[in-house]
């Protein structure tokens, strides 16, 4: 994930301007990095719009529905470091809070911007509009309590600069979506409070000394367990984005000489060209022979690492909490005993950095057992294509230039097997597990991006279909990502944890549909591929189409699947199904 935010400075204040609420919302956002705003229009929040659209350094991004705009934020966010949406009040707010509950399970800083009901509503027996029909309009406040970290609803405008930047400032330094509502008789009126210059943001870690003699402490305990260890190996985990602790841990990678793994939600947090990257770790479905060099160390550093059913193989995982050591962004682990608290991540890695000792024992035995893939074959003339062919041509594609995003499905798989080139990035939403998350993520992402990052999507036809109308705006705002359609006709994640007759799905004439999205307006390129043939024909097409959206739908067999969601989805469907124990 990109920086998270660029270092603030007091905006010089403008003669004559007039500063409202919603345009004080629009400079704090500027300041932070947000320059385009995903919106859903409501009568609730038009005032609001107009305040964000007065200030020229936001864009406002209209999208198809608040679920997109949502998962739209989610992907601004993963490229800039934070995203925001605005939607209307409560038919809106729970329309997006699925995209803003997937935001906080990821970690993201999110501004989730509502337009809310007049002020002189508040407190009377009315009944509005929008709302479940009751004169009480917390329900929405009440909903977005559990899957943000700070919550403000902007009633009056003495108080309101204070809330905005509490919210604001929250987002930032826990890495969490916030939600912000203002209400919509309020978003144009100007207050003495904004004609003056903010101060800029600041945060407080703690009394330095404390924060000194557990840094200490910590690296010491550390250092004396891996320097004592024959085989250790480090671990990237997800939460390194978090802690951007990422060089500080390829800083400690260089300098131990460990074998280094990383976690399936840290692709793309680390890079894969360190000299000692041995793969994904990922229990019985990881990279070949890094189960086997992980869970035989005597000692193993997890940085952030987050263990759930899905990232632990149905808690398969052959891993001993006597053996470890584990970095969350604000405290070490070490073992089954100590903790230390207040040391952060970063700064341990820079530490531990200058006291490990160099050890390569574990790339060396990874050297040894490793076996290099072979070579996949070429299909025959008009043989149907199959998906290991379809992921051998996107790995031939990729450059610094790229940035790859995985939905949730078998894309998980093949995505993971990709080596990605030092700068080509890669997100995908392991924690959470939307079906449909790609789309509006990929809007977001390569909007945040622009011409710096061409984007390679890779989508089910099952997930697709959630939240396919908003490729239309992907056209509409001239983005030249590539999406790759794999159509197989249904939940094929699904399938491999439980079959069924609800997972299979309608098909649809996928390039016909974006076709239609297309409508003679922008730039467009679309293809349908059955066959190796027609793939390299697709891809050489899109790879000369620079300046367009370009959608390629590959036709695959329903049955074909990497063997790792074969043996991901049957350990994940016992680990779903133990018997009760009423213990």
């Amino acid at each position: 994930m990109g920086s998270t935010t660029k270092e603030v400075q007091p905006q010089p204040l403008h003669p004559g301007k007039t500063w409202t609420v919603g345009r004080y919302i629009a400079r704090r956002l500027a300041e932070i990095g947000v320059n385009d705003v995903f919106t859903v229009p409501g009568d609730f929040n038009l005032l609001l719009l107009d305040e964000l659209l007065a200030d020229p350094e936001i864009q406002l991004r209209g999208c198809c529905n608040e679920l997109n705009a949502g998962y739209a934020a989610d992907g601004y966010a993963r490229c800039r470091g934070v995203g925001a949406c605005v939607v209307t009040f409560t038919v809106g707010g729970l329309s997006v809070i699925n995209a803003i509950a997937g935001a906080y399970s990821e970690n993201l800083p999110l501004i989730c911007l509502v337009g809310g009901p007049n002020s002189n509503d508040y407190g009377t027996n009315h009944i509005l509009h929008h709302t479940l029909g009751l004169p009480d309009f917390s329900q929405e406040y009440r909903c977005f309590k559990e899957v943000t970290c700070a919550q403000v609803v902007i009633q009056n405008l003495d108080d309101a600069q204070e809330l905005i930047d509490r919210a604001v400032s929250a987002a930032i330094f826990q890495s969490k979506p916030v939600y912000v509502s203002v209400c919509c008789n309020l978003a144009n009126v100007a207050h003495p409070s904004f004609a003056k210059d903010p101060i800029p943001f600041s945060v407080t870690q703690g009394p330095e000394f404390k924060r000194s003699v557990c840094l200490d402490a910590a690296v010491e305990a550390a250092a004396k367990i891996m320097n004592a260890a024959v085989k250790p190996v480090l671990v990237a985990g997800s939460k390194l984005h978090v802690a951007k602790a990422s060089p500080a841990f390829e800083k400690l990678a260089d300098a131990c000489g460990y074998a280094v793994a990383m976690m399936p939600d840290a692709k793309g947090r680390i890079s894969e060209a360190l000299p000692h990257f041995i793969g994904t770790y990922w229990g019985c479905v990881s990279s070949s022979c890094t189960s086997e060099i992980v869970e035989s160390a005597d000692c193993y550093l997890f940085a952030g690492p987050v263990f759930n059913d899905y990232s632990s193989v149905g808690y398969s995982l052959l891993l001993h909490k006597s053996k470890s050591i584990t970095v969350q962004p604000d405290r070490v682990t070490i073992g089954e005993g100590m903790s230390f608290g207040c040391v952060l991540m970063r700064d341990f890695f820079k530490a531990l950095a200058e006291r490990v000792e160099r050890n390569t024992t574990s790339f060396e035995n990874y050297e040894r057992m490793y076996v290099p893939l072979g070579t996949l074959r070429n299909e025959k003339e008009g043989e149907p294509i199959k998906t290991l062919t379809l992921f051998k041509h996107i790995q031939a594609m990729l450059t610094p230039e790229n940035v790859v995003l995985a939905e949730t499905g078998d894309s998980w798989f093949n995505c993971q097997k990709l080596r990605l080139p030092q700068g080509c990035g890669f997100e995908f939403q392991m924690q959470y597990g939307s079906i449909g998350w790609a789309v509006g993520a990929t809007l977001g992402y390569a909007q945040a991006a622009g011409k710096d990052k061409r984007v390679i999507s890779c989508i089910g036809d099952g997930s697709f279909q959630v939240t396919a109308q908003d490729v239309s705006t992907m056209i509409r705002y001239g983005h030249h990502t590539i999406i790759f359609l794999l159509n197989n006709g249904g939940y094929t994640i699904e399938v491999e944890i439980h079959d069924g007759p609800y997972n299979i799905i309608k098909n649809w004439n996928y390039t016909g549909l974006i076709e239609a999205f297309h409508n003679g307006e922008g730039k467009l390129f679309t293809y349908k591929v059955k066959t190796e043939a027609d793939l390299i024909t697709a891809i050489s097409a899109a790879e000369k189409e620079k300046d367009s959206l370009c959608f390629i739908e590959v036709i695959l067999n329903k049955d074909d699947t990497s063997k790792e969601l074969l043996e991901w989805g049957s350990r994940v469907a016992t680990a779903n199904g133990r018997p009760h124990n009423p213990q």
